[in-house]
């Protein structure tokens, strides 16, 4: 959540999170293995999380923080060469970042060669610094520390050529001031005053409740209707809806009796959902719930379905008729008449998959695509069932009240309007395909206004058609506008007419997951986002003390979309803005932030030493000490004093939720 499925079936927030939860994805286990009589290989092994992946150790500048290793104690040893990777890179786009990465997935092994003198007396220290990421959102980077050798050896360390020596570890007051303010207090008062603010308050979050807000994931039901959905839709095409009547007649003249032809007609829509659900089923065992993933977020494959999208809405355009080789429907007609029973039926349901498929063949694309990306396993049997659903219930109701056949519409121009209104809805769809791909490789051709110009014709031009002031080769002549038409016209103008502000640079809410970043447009009048007053913790303590304010915490990330898609949909709201601006004291702390600090310091956290480097480092360490949570976004409001006011919380795109959550504070019992 980081998003789309066609005709709009939007991505919901299903999964809550609950307070205090730490994710640690990636497990490491190191090895000290002699490999000969004066040598010897160090295995650093990382375990990964399915959805997880871990980034490779050479990475584009502004990405994610690389995968490193540091030897910062080598006694009675000399390294060999550099650490060499002995897993698969997977070379893929990153949403996260708008960049092509490359990360380990399942496991990944590095192996460091050293070589000695005397065995017994080797040892090697150091730490693995790196970070981890899913296809929503990115831990901040974190640090494993390694001890290999030789335990009894009391020889003064020595570290590697330009690798400075390990700063001891120290308690928490100092640790806290290591690189804090600039003031000119003395060392003793800072000491007290950041303690006090660095102080853990899980417990007293905890007093309040569960985190509010929601995980960016898509629940299977979501899923389902979105297939639902679309197979509506393909029923109302010309390759589909013909069908109905002919296939239903057929049962019902074949068997003699009518319960014998209903029961063929509910084995036929039986059949249909088996074919599609065994293809969402084949897709997920040819590929996996990764590899789809990981597809439908890479910038070729993007490209390469943008050029099908527009191939197929080219064709629905009427320039040109998409139809699979006759010999198949033929050689399944053949079987189908040759055969009986159950078998037959079910070749019939191929039949209709095949002569159905110029149709259909766009949505049920579109589809797989979209809920792919939500790495679940099952997203594409449920879509695919929940196609096959709505596609299937006509030939069974039709059966059971046969005489409703003859009320069904006629076969005729309106079918062709249907194809043409797909075609328009596939081009507009096709862009967000190539907007994924134009960012990832920088080419600047579709920045976000050219892509709303693009939209606001799209959808301009399929309003003048429902009202017929644009014909397309298979259109019939029809000298007025139908009702259906033509409020379908007020709708696709009214939209068009909605995002001519965005060229301007206002926020589309409504559209955000499609058009690109707001950062990709040239010309911006827009001024009402919000901005942190202060992106210190200490500084914005001390500001918030001063002032007798509270304060609002707000840790987050450069590569977090969902920390932007808060701060686009609801800390614009005006109310919420307001309250922000002018109630609280806003800190905003980057836990990627790569700055280095002047003073390195080391900290004791669950039995394990961690360096802390860099600014993201130090904030990502206070969300870890003082919340018990490292997720982002993690919001929080403090007294002046450092205390909890009221529950965490995180991503929820409800303004009137947040707002609730600001006006809710009160101190912990």
């Amino acid at each position: 959540m980081r998003r789309k499925i066609l005709l709009s079936l939007l991505v919901l927030i299903s999964t809550t999170a609950l307070f205090s939860q730490i994710f640690e994805p990636i497990k490491w286990s190191f090895e000290l293995k002699n490999t000969g009589k004066t040598t010897a290989d160090i295995i650093l092994k990382a375990t990964i999380d399915g959805g997880w992946h871990l980034y490779g150790m050479n990475i584009p500048e502004g990405g994610p923080r690389p995968t490193s290793f540091v030897f910062e104690g080598v006694q009675n040893a000399k390294l060999e060469g550099k650490v060499q990777s002995q897993s698969k890179l997977k070379e893929v786009y990153d949403p996260n970042f708008d960049m092509k990465l490359s990360w380990y997935a399942n496991e990944a092994v590095f192996v460091q060669k050293i070589s000695f003198a005397d065995a017994s007396k080797v040892r090697v220290k150091g730490y693995v610094e790196f970070m981890a990421c899913d296809d929503q959102s990115c831990l901040p980077p974190a640090q494993e520390s390694f001890d290999l050798g030789s335990k009894n050896v009391q020889v003064a360390e020595t570290t590697t050529s330009n690798t400075p020596a390990t700063t001891e570890v120290k308690a928490l007051e100092t640790l806290a001031v290591a690189d804090s303010s600039n003031t000119e207090t003395t060392q003793e008062t800072k000491t007290t005053e950041v303690a006090d603010y660095w102080t853990p308050v899980i417990d007293q979050l905890n007093a309040f409740g569960n985190m509010l807000g929601n995980v960016d994931t898509v629940s299977l039901w979501l899923i389902f209707l979105a297939g639902l959905g679309g197979g509506f839709l393909a029923l109302f095409t010309p390759c589909v809806w013909p069908i109905i009547p002919m296939t239903v007649s057929f049962f019902l003249k074949r068997s003699g009796n009518k319960s014998k032809g209903r029961r063929d007609a509910i084995l036929y829509g039986l059949s249909i959902v088996v074919i599609y659900v065994a293809l969402g089923l084949l897709i997920t065992l040819l590929f996996g719930s990764s590899a789809l993933n990981s597809m439908s977020t890479n910038a070729v494959f993007n490209l390469i379905f943008f050029g099908l999208l527009v191939f197929f809405a080219v064709s629905f355009f009427g320039a040109f008729e998409i139809t699979l080789p006759s010999s198949w429907s033929t050689k399944l007609d053949a079987k189908a008449e040759a055969t009986s029973g159950i078998l037959s039926i079910l070749f019939m349901a191929f039949v209709l998959a095949l002569v159905s498929f110029s149709c259909t063949g766009p949505i049920i694309g579109t589809l797989l695509v979209e809920v792919a990306s939500t790495g679940s396993l099952l997203a594409p049997a449920v879509g695919m069932f929940g196609f096959a659903v709505a596609l299937a219930i006509p030939f069974t109701f039709f059966a059971f009240f046969p005489s409703l056949l003859k009320s069904m519409p006629k076969s005729g121009g309106w079918l062709n309007t249907v194809k043409v209104v797909l075609a328009f809805l596939e081009l507009a769809l096709a862009l967000k395909f190539l907007s994924v791909a134009d960012l990832a490789y920088g080419w600047r051709i579709l920045d976000r206004e050219v892509f709303l110009v693009l939209w606001i014709v799209i959808f301009a031009l399929l309003g003048f058609y429902l009202l017929g002031k644009i014909r397309f080769p298979h259109d019939s002549e029809s000298k007025h506008s139908s009702v259906p038409g033509t409020f379908l016209a007020i709708v696709s103008l009214s939209f068009s007419l909605y995002m001519v502000p965005g060229l301007w640079g206002a926020p589309l809410k409504a559209i955000s997951a499609f058009a690109p970043p707001l950062y990709t447009q040239d010309f911006n009048l827009y001024d009402n986002e919000v901005h942190a007053a202060y992106t210190d913790y200490e500084e914005g303590m001390a500001y918030a003390a001063s002032k007798e304010l509270p304060v609002v915490v707000d840790f987050s990330g450069f590569g977090c979309v969902n920390c932007r898609k808060m701060e686009a949909s609801v800390w614009t709201d005006p109310r919420v803005k307001d309250k922000l601006e002018k109630e609280y004291v806003l800190i905003t702390l980057f836990v990627d932030d790569k700055t280095p600090l002047k003073a390195p310091y080391s900290v004791e956290e669950n039995g394990k030493t961690r360096q802390i480097k860099s600014v993201g480092d130090k904030w990502s360490y206070l969300q870890r000490h003082k919340f018990g949570s490292n997720a982002q976004p993690f919001y929080v409001i403090l007294d002046n004093q450092g205390m909890p006011l009221n529950k965490s919380y995180s991503f929820d795109e409800s303004p009137d939720n947040f707002l609730k959550w600001l006006g809710e504070t009160r101190k912990a019992e």
